[in-house]
């Protein structure tokens, strides 16, 4: 598995234990899930056109 995939599903994860625990944090859950789904596209590219 690629670090980017591992790194992306771990982000998503906290990001929804974020949403579930912690309604506080706002707009820290967003950025954490457009990170998250930054890696993963990445990791899509990268798998998919082994452009990197």
């Amino acid at each position: 598995m690629s670090i980017l995939l591992i790194i992306g599903i771990i982000i998503l994860v906290l990001w929804l234990m974020g949403i579930i625990f912690f309604r506080s944090l706002g707009w820290l859950i967003h950025i954490a899930l457009i990170i998250g789904a930054i890696f993963l596209i990445i990791w899509l590219l990268q798998s998919v056109f082994k452009l990197f």
